[in-house]
């Protein structure tokens, strides 16, 4: 472990610290507006239901408040899930625990809709950890596609800690995050995870990044090798080059609705890499 690494380790276990509360906080589970309506059903424009898949420390609610809705009004039937919850902070546990978690949600979503396959779209970790899903549980043949926002494809080199606007109210110290540890660059999770190579047969993929990732860095590690076909990575900034969103509020961003939006309506294959959104 280098000194910077150390370092950050140190800093974030003070961040952490200062966080505690006297009982930690309880896991409530609310759906973002326009998600988990069961009754959908796929049109045959959207035949492929979207999951969205939140971040470390990250709730469904939270985390899509904006996509979820966005995607719904465009026709999609949407469902969203809270995961790995330790001690009242989703998305900490180990990451290979979350992937068994999403295993029965999407066989839910697919039973409840009666489509075959869905289509992923997860933010951060939630970008990351379907590919364990995909590559070691047997998930590739019931996902069409996955779209990584900001997702932790190869770790970090920086310190991951919870979102500014959630402190204090969780208890992260308890938590213990083992969902961090599993998201440092050359952990054995990340060794594992990549061992396989970055895709498998099947699925296609699409991450979309921003130059001003504080979190996942460095911003470029989130890109996926694979041929054309299979594999579009996007850099936000080649698209609207003022565009100044950080990792937190990226599923926030119009521009990232729209990069989402383009990736999912592929009929096969990923997000077109020429298509070019408005810029805000």
């Amino acid at each position: 472990m280098s000194f910077l690494t150390r370092a950050l380790s140190v800093a974030a276990a003070a961040v952490l610290a200062t966080s505690l509360v006297s009982t930690p906080a309880q896991a409530v589970d609310v759906s973002p507006p326009g998600a988990n309506d069961w009754s959908c059903k796929p049109s045959a424009e959207h035949p492929y239901p979207v999951v969205l898949v939140p971040g470390t420390f990250e709730s469904m609610d939270k985390n899509w408040s904006t996509l979820s809705p966005y995607l719904k009004s465009e026709g999609y039937c949407v469902f969203a899930l809270n995961y790995g919850e330790t001690n009242g902070v989703y998305a900490t546990a180990p990451v290979k625990d979350s992937a068994a978690q999403l295993a029965p949600f999407v066989d839910a979503v697919r039973s409840a809709t009666g489509a075959k396959q869905v289509d992923l779209v997860g933010h951060s970790q939630g970008g990351m950890m379907p590919r364990y899903y995909m590559g070691f549980l047997g998930g590739a043949k019931y996902v069409h596609q996955l779209v990584g926002i900001a997702p932790s494809n190869h770790g970090t080199e920086g310190v991951i800690l919870p979102p500014p606007d959630l402190v204090p109210t969780p208890d992260y110290t308890a938590a213990g995050c083992a969902a961090c540890a599993d998201q440092q660059a050359g952990s054995p999770f990340m060794q594992e995870l990549n061992s396989i190579g970055d895709t498998v047969a099947g699925p296609s993929y699409t991450v979309i990044s921003t130059t001003h990732d504080e979190v996942v860095i460095p911003y470029n590690s989130q890109f996926l090798n694979g041929s054309a076909r299979q594999v579009t990575n996007i850099t936000i900034q080649d698209k609207c080059p003022a565009d100044v969103i950080e990792h937190d509020q990226t599923p926030n961003d119009p521009v990232v609705h729209q990069l989402v939006g383009n990736a999912l309506a592929q009929p096969s294959g990923p997000a077109d890499p020429a298509f070019q959104p408005v810029c805000f």
